[in-house]
């Protein structure tokens, strides 16, 4: 449940020995997240992915989600979801959240080897690392370009490194997943709004689905063994993204 004692639902589709994880709205005002969700839940379950036991986290930031706000309430206090995990360059505290801490938790309990979350508004399918760091690299990018450059044959959108594509983030569930499990993770930032009209989130499903499920279908099937972070933080980095 979270904060305020509302249950956070999931659906699972598909039964193997592989488990996977779509999650979307971590950021309440991210709607069309939601929507390509349940668009894969949709299609997955009327043609489950063979050998694998898919979870979808149609709404992972309720409260938000019901107020078209990005942070979720907590407390009297307003958190941004996808800052609130630990991290190899986050400071302060973190899972001040229940939603965060119940994600968290779920990725140990159902043993998770492969997860992709949905944000939108911008074209891309990004992998890690998106902390503070000028060291980007992880032993495993070249299997993540091409894992990217599959799942966007549809979209067209933009493949990368988070930090490079999109900018640096410390505390996000996408780094949390690899740096703490070895899950192999990556970021579909959705479209071209952060409110699509209808026909806009048509082509969202449309053109996703088909990369997500390959995403799945393709990854290796056991979680990586070297994702321990070992260059440098540097929080100037994530303070020159957010100046610009």
């Amino acid at each position: 449940v979270n904060d305020q004692g509302v249950p956070i639902q999931a659906l699972q589709i598909g039964e193997g020995p592989v488990n996977s994880l779509i999650v979307a709205t971590h950021h309440g005002n991210e709607y069309g997240s939601t929507a390509v969700a349940l668009g894969i839940a949709d299609n997955f379950a009327k043609k489950p992915i063979t050998g694998q036991t898919v979870y979808i986290v149609p709404v992972l930031n309720i409260s938000g989600y019901n107020k078209a706000n990005r942070n979720e309430t907590a407390l009297g206090r307003s958190s941004d979801p996808n800052r609130d995990y630990t991290g190899p360059c986050k400071s302060g505290a973190s899972f001040n959240l229940k939603s965060t801490k119940a994600l968290s938790d779920f990725l140990e309990q159902k043993n998770i080897q492969i997860s992709a979350t949905l944000h939108t508004f911008w074209p891309a399918v990004v992998y890690p690392w998106g902390i503070s760091t000028h060291d980007l690299s992880t032993p495993y990018d070249a299997q993540y370009i091409e894992l990217a450059k599959d799942a966007t044959k549809e979209s067209n959108y933009t493949v990368g490194n988070n930090t490079q594509v999109l900018y640096a983030a410390d505390g996000t569930f996408e780094d949390y997943a690899y740096w703490k499990h070895g899950i192999w993770s990556l970021l579909f930032e959705l479209g071209f709004s952060h409110n699509p009209d209808a026909t806009a989130i048509k082509n969202m499903i449309d053109v996703n689905i088909p990369g997500v499920r390959r995403f799945l279908e393709n990854s290796p099937k056991q979680r990586v063994a070297n994702h321990a972070f070992v260059g440098k933080c540097d929080t100037q980095v994530m303070q020159r993204f957010v100046l610009e």
